[in-house]
């Protein structure tokens, strides 16, 4: 009985256990981090100390909350496991800010204020440490509320609202800030536009088709080697833009050599994987699972060399600005505060990465390969075109926008089929229910094609009944198909909006307490 009632109450404790042991490696990390910048230098500044410390936390949040867009949809779909992901990114978040994370970083995050209007070193830096825990604060609560917001978001408006409570309102630089609102509905539409037309390309030119194998050998190496186009050229512009400088149109004809490559390479996979596969959506889904593991796996290079400055960026201004007493547009990074920032980011996403991993992958809206696929090429086409077009975009809005788009499509189809199938029901009334089944089940397997050709025969039927528009209206009602969750959308577009508001005004407020505990 005594054992019974003990392992009762190890199971009932199993879950704080979990979050004690996060909670107290994350602590460990920080002490790490005060340790090891302690060490560094006799006298070195508290300042800097607390600096380095705040810049391993919002490292831990942005590997807890803005990864999970990298790995989030081949997890949701299968492809990769939770724990295969978060080992792919992991690694390649580390060797991205490390390998092209670049040896100088924008003090001021976008240009959103002017630094000629701050005062002195003293309130650059303090400027700064408030700005970088705003933004990680935020992001520690959109963590824990599961949603998914942009980092960079975050450290603006945590920039933007400590700017304005040092200098005033004439130190931002509004028309920066007006194309970051803007951003807010450019990122997700475009990631949703795109991800949803390459699933509804799949879905013709493959799915719909009666020989569905013979499709596929024809059009999934093309869309392999257009990911490995898009891909390329994204890392080029983004991945490795700090190791060597491409313009833009070289860098579309470099990426269109290895999309090239990949498509040679791919005829031959395809062919040899579909000897073995059936005529069915489940089993060509799985020709997407290699290119999805290869999309995580840059996706999270990019994003390290990326975003590691959102974490390291003020850590690197408030040590330039320490060491040589200097307000700089540009700081020099050392790599101790890179590998800050690289640990940071890995640490953060293995002890914290699940939730929104499953949030994205799973939680929105139900992924297969395919739809994941779709997600993952947009994020890379949509960051390409706005690179070209001088546009700002959120990756995190992208993804999580590409992941709505594709779940509005399925929602879209399903309805009109079970439209169309309700339609042919009526149209049969009367008529023997074996009869109805069959012609169902012959419709089911028809291909697109034969499926128009099938209701084009019915409705010229002298049987037919006509529909009125009032009762086509209600069947799309009474059968349409919710496959996104409303509570999760509703719940991440108020989390985008207010993320620079929110992490402004804890910048300001910030500020004003560290400027009290200073002066």
């Amino acid at each position: 009985m005594e054992i019974e009632k003990i392992a009762e109450i190890e199971d009932a404790t199993r879950a704080s256990r979990k979050e004690l042991f996060r909670l107290g490696t994350a602590l460990l990390f920080i002490i790490a981090i005060v340790l090891f910048v302690g060490s560094l230098t006799e006298g070195v500044n508290n300042m800097l100390v607390i600096a380095a410390m705040i810049g391993g936390y919002m490292a831990l949040n942005i590997g807890a909350n803005d990864v999970a867009n990298n790995v989030g949809p081949a997890v949701g779909s299968r492809a990769l496991t939770l724990t295969g992901a978060i080992l792919i990114a992991a690694v390649f978040e580390a060797a991205g800010a490390l390998i092209a994370g670049g040896d100088v970083v924008s003090t001021i995050k976008s240009g959103i204020i002017n630094p000629d209007m701050i005062a002195n070193t003293d309130t650059f830096v303090w400027v700064m440490t408030a700005a970088l825990l705003a933004g990680a604060l935020w992001l520690n609560l959109a963590t824990v509320m599961g949603a998914p917001v942009s980092t960079t978001h975050s450290i603006v408006g945590g920039v933007l609202g400590a700017g304005i409570a040092a200098g005033g309102l004439g130190i931002a630089d509004w028309s920066k800030v007006s194309q970051i609102v803007a951003s807010w509905l450019i990122s997700p539409f475009m990631g949703g536009v795109i991800a949803a037309a390459f699933l509804y390309l799949i879905k013709r030119t493959i799915m719909y088709q009666d020989d569905r194998i013979a499709a596929a050998k024809h059009m999934v190496p093309i869309l392999i080697g257009i990911m490995g186009w898009a891909f390329g050229t994204y890392l080029i512009l983004k991945g490795l833009k700090k190791l060597v400088k491409v313009e833009f149109s070289t860098a579309l004809i470099l990426g269109l050599a290895i999309g090239l490559l990949v498509l040679l390479i791919s005829k031959v996979t395809v062919r040899r994987a579909t000897q073995k596969m059936g005529n069915t959506k489940q089993e060509l889904d799985k020709l997407f699972v290699v290119p999805l593991i290869f999309a995580a796996a840059l996706l999270s290079f990019a994003h390290g060399a990326n975003d590691v400055a959102n974490a390291v960026g003020p850590l690197a201004a408030i040590s330039e600005a320490v060491n040589t007493g200097l307000i700089a547009s540009e700081a020099s990074i050392p790599i101790w505060v890179m590998a800050i920032g690289a640990v940071g980011i890995a640490l953060g996403l293995a002890l914290y990465g699940p939730k929104l991993i499953k949030t994205v992958g799973s939680e929105i809206t139900e992924l297969n390969q395919t739809r994941a696929y779709c997600i993952a090429l947009s994020a890379a086409i949509t960051v390409i075109v706005a690179t070209h077009f001088g546009l700002p975009v959120s990756s995190t809005h992208i993804a999580v926008g590409a992941v709505f788009g594709v779940g509005f499509l399925r929602e879209y189809i399903k309805t009109n089929y079970a439209a169309m199938v309700s339609e042919i029901e009526h149209h049969h009334q009367g008529a023997d229910r074996i009869v109805v089944e069959a012609f169902l089940a012959d419709f089911e397997a028809a291909g697109l094609a034969m499926k128009g050709h099938m209701l084009q025969e019915l409705k010229k039927s002298r049987d037919s009944v006509e529909l009125s528009k009032k009762e086509r209206r209600a069947l799309k009602k009474k059968y349409r198909h919710e496959l996104v969750k409303r509570s999760a959308l509703m719940k991440i577009v108020a989390a985008w909006v207010i993320t620079v508001p929110v992490s402004g005004l804890l910048a300001a407020m910030l500020y004003f307490t560290i400027r009290g505990m200073m002066v």
